[in-house]
């Protein structure tokens, strides 16, 4: 089989280096920074180990798969913990915080008693999500959209004018027509957040994603992303995978508009060569376009991302805290009253930070006792901010950017004000934040984003970005920037729809498990 060269140790580039290696690849794979993980990374400080990223356990159905294509399973590799509640919510100027659980009936009763009346609407609303879930995984998740013909099928053309529909109206449009408080408005809304986006520009069809935690439940893996991180890994490596780190990617070159291997620099600053018949970048997709191709071979050109949507960049606040934080759950959304403004200052044409913000706190110590010493809590903050990279970087203790630090000690009164934890910024041991700019230059990403590409209805599906070179032959594309999108999820499944790229294979489902090489 062929030479394969893999740029990226995220989990897309991680995914796709074992599944070319199971399918009969010679693959090497280089990751810039000292570990793989991408965003999905860890850091540790007096005790505390941080995941860096990625903190939601969804679809748990799609990491199995991948695995079972390995021949193991999410089972083998991983402890799995349903968390109940899933999450809870707290809302700006409401004393009364509402959980979400992993049962379907005690959501339903939990909107009908915010809402008297909602019960049926809601019940309507979960069957379409569940619908609209299983048939995007059927037929729209699998595949890269070479071929239109294998969507063609009944299940779909039957579907034809809901899905229409769907993709044509915002997510918030159906929210409004399902609920009318606004409360229970922001718990359905909030998934677009998962994919860069806004409810106010998030086609509809994304109230699939209300199936996978009202219904689905949301889960945790014990050790934290790490450990799914490093079982990847581990995988990939047992596959036959060559991994080097603190490798740079400087150019991907070609000969006669194909693709021939990859130069980086290597942890000495000397440039290394690596010859290819296949390259696969698993890297932000403006960065491989505009930096490591010339403009003349680039498919993506700068003209293309000027046209387009990134998604929100981030705060990120790691958080050492001494004592226990019953009030806040594994997972805790802090939703700001008028959220609309906030999007729109995140989205708008004169972006700016919202104030006060919509964020998120996870507290994976009242579950893991990995990630903090005894009797204190692990705290992970996230701000969606605008994807701007002058917004700042950040640092350890404080010593970030000042619009960073400012930010980050804003959002901690915040925290302590509408969850009732007066004395939380003094209870802090140990502090980190990342901002924008350390999106930008720690991992290349577009604008400085935290996602990717923002789930509008011109960057969803068979709109996104696809994961082959228009311009160089045997250079392929994985990872969030390109179909079918953001996520841990949807990387696994980029991983896979990369695979069935290169044997030629444009069905729209899943491949048999486990994978079967095609050739011995």
């Amino acid at each position: 089989m062929s030479a394969v060269v893999v740029i990226g140790g995220g989990i897309a580039g991680l995914a796709s280096a074992a599944l070319l290696a199971k399918d009969g690849h010679t693959v090497t794979l280089i990751e810039a920074l000292p570990n793989v993980g991408g965003r999905a990374g860890s850091w540790e400080q007096d005790g505390f180990r941080f995941d860096t990223g990625p903190s939601w356990y969804l679809m748990p159905e799609v990491f199995d798969h991948f695995f079972k294509l390995l021949g193991t399973s999410a089972e083998e590799q991983l402890k799995l913990v349903t968390l109940d509640p899933g999450y809870r919510v707290i809302f700006e100027g409401e004393a009364e915080p509402l959980d979400i659980t992993a049962n379907r009936e005690q959501n339903l009763d939990l909107f009908e008693r915010v809402e008297p009346g909602s019960r049926p609407r809601m019940e309507r609303y979960l069957n379409s999500a569940r619908e609209t879930y299983e048939i995007a995984k059927l037929r729209f998740l699998y595949t890269s959209f070479a071929d239109i013909r294998p969507l063609l099928r009944r299940d779909v053309l039957s579907r034809t004018a809901t899905l229409a529909t769907l993709l044509l109206r915002p997510l918030s449009s159906l929210v409004d027509r399902t609920v009318k408080d606004n409360r229970l408005r922001q718990i359905l809304g909030y998934p677009a957040v998962f994919l860069g986006s806004s409810p106010y520009i998030a086609p509809s069809m994304y109230h699939l994603m209300s199936h996978l935690d009202f219904e689905g439940g949301v889960m945790y893996p014990m050790g934290g992303f790490t450990r799914l991180i490093d079982q990847i890994a581990n995988l990939a490596r047992a596959q036959g995978v060559t991994i080097i780190t603190r490798a740079t990617a400087t150019a991907i070159t070609t000969r006669d508009g194909v693709a021939t291997g990859v130069e980086y620099t290597d942890a000495s600053g000397s440039m290394q060569k690596l010859a290819a018949d296949i390259v696969v970048s698993a890297a932000d997709l403006h960065h491989t376009e505009t930096r490591l191709l010339p403009p003349e071979l680039q498919t993506y050109p700068q003209a293309y991302w000027d046209r387009k949507t990134p998604g929100p960049s981030a705060l990120l606040i790691y958080l050492g805290v001494r004592g226990e934080l019953p009030q806040l759950e594994h997972h805790t959304l802090f939703f700001a009253r008028d959220w609309k403004a906030g999007f729109e200052r995140i989205f708008g044409a004169e972006s700016s930070i919202p104030e006060p913000a919509s964020l998120y706190v996870c507290k994976p110590s009242g579950l893991d006792p990995s990630v903090a010493p005894e009797g204190f809590e692990n705290l992970f903050v996230l701000v969606p901010i605008p994807a701007d990279p002058q917004i700042g970087r950040g640092d350890v203790d404080g010593d970030g950017d000042t619009r960073i630090e400012v930010l980050a000690d804003t959002v901690i009164e915040q925290i302590a004000e509408w969850a009732g934890i007066p004395d939380l910024a003094s209870r802090i041991v140990v502090r980190k934040t990342v901002g924008p700019g350390d999106f930008e230059n720690d991992l290349h990403t577009w604008r400085g984003t935290a996602l990717g590409p923002a789930h509008t209805l011109g960057q969803s599906a068979m709109f996104r970005a696809g994961n082959i070179s228009k311009k160089v032959a045997g250079l392929y594309y994985a990872g969030g920037s390109t179909i079918p999108g953001i996520g841990l999820p949807m990387c696994l499944i980029s991983a896979e729809v990369l695979v069935k790229r290169l044997r030629g294979d444009v069905s729209t489902e899943a491949l048999p498990e486990p994978l079967r090489p095609t050739v011995g």
